[in-house]
């Protein structure tokens, strides 16, 4: 019996699992629905993500990862579990060997939190990797080569800066600024500018739907719906996409400051690479509209998103343990 290599991408905002020979075959919301009463799981994913602001006082649907570090920890190992099981089907009679991924900030602590709960979740072995490093491997790019490359990679909770040469990040930082920030970003300008109150679900549909932080050629808009602060009643708005603009110019540009921060510590030889070949997009927040050209704007450099954003990481997850055992052979 053959065991299974697995690739987690452990995001804020949704987990994708990679199996090898197979591709990603799962991408749910990290999201877990549980019954305070009877502390049992009500539902988890796809399922607990419609709960979401909608539930009576005894269930509450919560993310147990927050800013891509584990927050609830058992309710954490549980989910993992859940989604090892549907990815591989009950079948699987070997424990596979799990490639988790983690934002390049996080502490040893935190690393350990991950480790421990995949291994209680049923892994044989467990390796962890820094996530703009899986996103490259995702993005197609060749990170064993003596040569620099820039990945963004933004998700849910934090956004991932980093310079990768030779398989290792030379220059990396970490911002807890991502796609959950643009949301609240668009939560807060409704609530300033309109008077209307909106849950994050529609805050996101805003974002994707309308959302830009680079002025569009066409505006666009769409209709609204929230809970009217001054008469608390609801009603419907129309918002324009140089709203959204104005409302996610904050958070885009901590972000812009922050690979503008890491191009100053890169070292000269690997900054000359970077401007060359550019700075590659990865991530479900590099989908925001106009973040290329707002990054090309203020860096000079010419900007792409990877090919498929939202897998990268999954995938070049999955592929680290293929790439580890490359390495060793290498060597021998």
């Amino acid at each position: 019996m053959v065991s299974t290599d697995i690739g987690i991408d452990l995001g804020t905002a949704s987990i994708l699992v990679y199996v090898k020979g197979k591709g990603v075959v799962l991408k749910e919301p990290s999201v877990v629905a549980f019954d305070r009463d009877t502390n049992k799981i009500k539902a988890i994913g796809e399922e607990a993500r419609l709960m979401l602001g909608r539930t009576p006082g005894n269930i509450v649907a919560v993310r147990p990862l927050r800013q891509g570090v584990i927050s609830d920890y058992t309710v954490t190992e549980k989910m993992i579990k859940y989604f090892i099981q549907k990815a591989l089907g009950r079948k699987s009679y070997r424990k596979p060997r799990i490639s988790v991924c983690v934002p390049s900030g996080v502490t040893e602590v935190e690393k350990r939190a991950v480790e421990d709960a995949t291994y209680a979740a049923g892994a044989r072995e467990v390796s962890i990797i820094e996530e703009p490093i899986a996103a490259a491997i995702g993005a197609g790019i060749d990170i064993s080569r003596p040569c620099g490359n820039m990945i963004v990679d933004i998700g849910g909770g934090t956004a991932d800066i980093a310079v990768i040469s030779l398989g290792g990040s030379v220059v990396s930082t970490s911002i807890k600024i991502a796609g959950d920030d643009f949301d609240e970003a668009i939560v807060r300008y409704m609530r300033k500018k309109h008077n209307i109150l909106i849950g994050e679900r529609t805050a996101e549909e805003i974002k994707i739907q309308v959302g830009t932080c680079y002025p569009l050629p066409e505006p666009m808009t769409m209709d609204v719906r929230g809970r009217n602060l001054v008469t608390g009643l609801p009603k419907t708005i129309e918002v324009s996409s140089e709203e959204t603009e104005e409302a996610l110019r904050e958070p885009t540009l901590q972000i812009v400051e922050a690979v503008h921060s890491v191009l100053e510590k890169t070292p000269p030889e690997l900054a000359a690479d970077v401007s060359e070949r550019g700075i590659v997009l990865t991530g479900g927040g590099s989908l925001l509209r106009g973040l290329e050209q707002l990054m090309e704007e203020r860096t000079g450099i010419n900007t792409i998103t990877a090919d498929d954003p939202m897998t990268c990481v999954a995938i070049g997850t999955g592929k680290y343990i293929e790439f580890l055992a490359g390495d060793h052979k290498n060597i021998e």
